[in-house]
């Protein structure tokens, strides 16, 4: 199997920051996430490449930089077209794969992909996204009775009515001839492909139960969130 890296995107979130590196190079502990990630994915021994896929031309030329060549990692050049489309522009890359992994950077979680596969195989779904049904707060909440507040909570783990979807998927072979079909110049993923796949029944939702995750979009997020990162890295085994 193989897993995709999506590295490139604009890091609107993350300014003023991306305006000097990719998010992708965010530094956790002196390393940057994505070095925790490629790492993460090589940890397990059916997934046998990792693909990265970023602008290589600009701020993403810090990450080959950082790399350097090594086996089992390879560097494509985004499409500009999408994140729909940067998955049909390495289309190549995964012939006679059944199925791989995608992983959006921006995502730190130690997330169990043995099984996640074996759930995305026997749901025998098309999509299958890591997704969670409870969060702790940054904020402080209280419990209020009459107008009068009887009891603080701070930063409570809160149970979620809808389930949170996370950027890391298992996909099916299937994903890139649903690509194919659509015209348009820039093709999201969630948006003109996964939607519809949903009104199908065809993604299956795999929660990552007692698993932290955090959406690095910017410094400021691992700062403010040392304990669940140091979680998240030692859940990685590092």
């Amino acid at each position: 199997m193989k897993a995709v890296i999506l590295a490139g995107g604009k890091g609107t979130r993350g300014k003023p920051y991306t305006e000097y590196f990719p998010k992708a190079m965010t530094p956790i502990n002196g390393k940057p996430l994505i070095d925790y990630i490629v790492k993460y994915l090589k940890s397990f021994n059916f997934v046998n490449e990792v693909i990265i896929v970023s602008d290589f031309n600009g701020l993403g030329g810090q990450i080959r930089n950082y790399f350097g060549e090594q086996k089992k990692l390879v560097f494509v050049q985004d499409s500009q077209s999408g994140t729909g489309g940067d998955l049909l522009h390495i289309e190549k890359r995964l012939k006679g794969e059944s199925e791989f992994v995608l992983w959006f950077v921006d995502n730190l979680c130690s997330v169990d992909l043995k099984k996640m596969r074996e759930f995305f195989r026997n749901k025998n779904s098309t999509a299958c996204i890591a997704t969670r049904t409870k969060r702790r707060e940054e904020t402080g909440f209280a419990v209020v009775k009459d107008g009068i507040i009887k009891e603080f909570k701070e930063k409570p783990e809160m149970k979620l009515q809808l389930s949170e979807c996370l950027g890391i998927y298992m996909l099916g072979k299937d994903i890139i001839k649903r690509i194919k079909t659509k015209k348009q110049k820039e093709i999201n993923l969630s948006y003109d492909i996964l939607q519809q796949l949903s009104k199908e029944g065809k993604i299956s939702a795999f929660d990552i139960e007692d698993k932290e995750w955090l959406d690095v979009e910017s410094p400021m997020v691992i700062e403010r969130n040392q304990k669940t990162v140091k979680k998240i890295i030692k859940q990685m085994g590092f």
